[in-house]
């Protein structure tokens, strides 16, 4: 009886017809996997949703229900939503630190009397406000239409009241206690005259930006309820440096050869040149990608959204593909006296923090999707993985073999090359696995992975192991396909 049945036994007597099932041989091509983004921030007490429990969120309304609206993890899952529909999103809340502390921040009218009517376009987290004013209303009256004009917005991250000393100063105060609210930024006329945003006449406001909030929740929590399972992309909601160091540690481990959790942590930092040369360069992790930027309206933790969101979506469909160019929606472009130059985009390439560009137009677009690695081991500066593409492709192929291999050969013998056994045995040689492993490579070479097949094949190993007989080694050297990222041309011209 030379075929290895599954479940029919080799001792019935009994007659008839018996049919089984082998899906071993069922799919062709390569493996399709889902892809998820795991999200995690602050929820306000308004939400429904425990902290620390992942759950499905299927739209920006369940989103607020959840996590309460105007919160910071409700405005991370809309500025996803607003980035891509075709990537399942989980939230993970955590509540905010009982001993923390709101920020807080001014807006005071600081002229007369209104001498026209107008309006005032008042952007708060990158959020566009229009406070209208009438001629003949003063300070305390437009202070007034301004809280008005916030509280209103059940959205916002922050609420407004005027100040118990003076009528015309309008005091805002985050939802949330942490450091996240000092990340809220406050402007007048972000577009400016160009798009009609001029204040009326007579009106001058003074505005003291969002700051002196503290003490964050501990991420480790949110850290330690991620599943037991392939997360592709992890979304965290703080840049802070010993929270940071936790994401790290968390992704390392699940990328182990044991656990084989293949993932990428996104976060965003708003800062400086030489700020964030001093932040990257106190990083270095192949699995954590931080996009830096200077003075945009929108909160760090939603251009680090659409940043996620973005690469979510092109790194499921092409893992390979480079992302320069991808629009950022939702996110709001610096004025252009703040955008960095191309000189200062290139040092901080060169520091761990990825970068953005903008258009002519003022759409926001990746620049360069890096990680923070930056050394080896010996401190040797090590290019090795870079880039999110380098992460994600070996994270595709790692998944497409362990699948291959699972589905291929789930209950096999093993012999040495050149042993005789019957057609249709559940048996292999290391040859076999070695011709499975080539077959392999070919279809990542056909999608655009990979390249130099008679490398990969002369160099390819497959082996029994010297100690455990049970046990087969398998060297696999795939060359990754590269992302044209510069076109060097020079005119040699004649005249």
């Amino acid at each position: 009886m030379p075929i290895d049945f599954n479940l029919i036994p080799s001792n019935l007597r009994t007659p008839g017809v018996y049919v089984e099932q082998d899906a071993s041989r069922a799919l062709r091509g390569l493996p399709q996997f889902n892809s998820q983004i795991y999200v995690i921030g602050q929820k306000l007490a308004a939400g429904t949703q425990a902290e620390n429990t992942p759950t499905l969120v299927s739209s920006v309304q369940q989103a607020m229900a959840l996590f309460g609206r105007g919160s910071q993890l409700a405005h991370m899952v809309e500025t996803i939503k607003k980035n891509t529909k075709f990537v399942e999103v989980y939230g993970i809340a955590m509540d905010d630190e009982a001993g923390g502390t709101q920020a807080v921040g001014t807006i005071t009218v600081s002229a007369g009397t209104a001498s026209e009517n107008g309006t005032i376009f008042l952007y708060i987290a990158g959020r566009r406000l229009s406070v209208p004013v009438v001629s003949g209303q003063d300070q305390d009256a437009i202070a007034g239409a301004i809280i008005a004009t916030i509280n209103a917005d059940l959205d916002l991250p922050v609420t407004a009241l005027v100040d118990g000393v003076n009528a015309n100063e309008v005091d805002v105060t985050a939802r949330h206690k942490g450091t996240v609210g000092n990340a809220i930024d406050m402007r007048v006329n972000h577009l400016g005259l160009e798009s009609g945003e001029v204040l009326p006449a007579g009106v001058a406001l003074t505005i003291v930006q969002m700051a002196t909030g503290a003490t964050d929740p501990d991420i480790q929590g949110a850290l330690d309820v991620l599943p037991e399972e392939i997360v592709n992309f992890v979304l965290v909601g703080t840049n802070v440096s010993a929270e940071i160091a936790k994401v790290e540690t968390v992704m390392t481990d699940r990328w182990g050869p044991t656990k084989m959790f293949e993932g990428m942590a996104f976060s965003a930092v708003e800062d400086t040149v030489s700020n964030l040369t001093t932040y990257g360069n106190a990083r270095n992790n192949e699995f954590v990608t931080i996009v830096g930027f200077n003075d945009s309206p929108t909160p760090f933790y939603e251009v680090a959204s659409a940043y996620c969101a973005q690469i979510a979506l092109a790194g499921t469909i092409d893992p390979a593909r480079p992302f320069q160019t991808l629009k950022l929606e939702g996110v709001l472009a610096p004025p252009k006296t703040s955008q960095f130059t191309q000189t200062e985009r290139n040092t901080l390439l060169f520091d761990g923090v990825a970068m953005l560009r903008y258009s002519d137009t003022g759409a926001v677009l990746i620049d360069r999707a890096i990680t923070t690695y930056q050394k080896n081991v010996a401190n040797a500066p090590d290019a090795s993985y870079l880039d999110v593409n380098t992460i994600l492709t070996l994270a595709y192929l790692r998944q497409s073999a362990r699948v291959r291999l699972l589905l291929k050969f789930p209950r096999h013998k093993i012999v040495d090359n050149g042993t005789r056994f019957g057609a249709g045995q559940a048996i292999l040689t290391p040859n076999v696995i070695k011709m499975e492993m080539v077959a392999l490579f070919k279809q990542w070479e056909e999608i655009g992975l990979v390249e130099n097949a008679k490398q990969f094949k002369e160099e390819l190993i497959v082996e029994r192991d010297g100690a455990d007989v049970n046990r087969v080694n398998i060297l696999m050297p795939p060359d990754l396909a590269n992302q044209l990222r510069i076109m060097a041309l020079q005119f040699q011209f004649l005249l």
